[in-house]
């Protein structure tokens, strides 16, 4: 019942921004937490951060200081605001909701590079 869908990725050169969208229908969005993985080819995935159903957030050391989380609860959306994007950042990001059951995003490509 729960659809989620990952958008805004893209190619950008090393130093810009993107900011990726995951929306969910069919679950009351504003009381779950939302992870953000990434996978990078050839590697694991690994969880980059999450934000709670109070807004507070969590950032992979990685990441700190770079992305920043946020949710728009009325719109069932969550942000994943990324900045001075590095080479290393290349993966396809997916969006995980921890609801009832877990539910996934298909992910969206992120490639930083000239």
């Amino acid at each position: 019942q729960v659809h989620v869908v990952e958008s805004g990725g893209g190619l950008v050169q090393p130093g810009g921004s993107l900011r990726l969208s995951c929306t969910a229908s069919g679950i009351i969005f504003s009381i779950y937490d939302i992870n953000w993985y990434r996978q990078a080819p050839g590697s694991q995935r690994e969880l980059v951060a999450f934000i709670r159903s109070d807004s507070s957030t969590q950032y992979a050391d990685a990441v700190k200081g770079r992305f920043t989380l946020s949710r728009d609860n009325a719109k069932n959306t969550a942000y994943l605001q990324m900045n001075n994007l590095k080479p290393e950042d290349t993966a396809v990001y997916y969006c995980r909701i921890l609801g009832p059951r877990d539910s996934w995003g298909q992910g969206t490509e992120v490639t930083v590079s000239l």
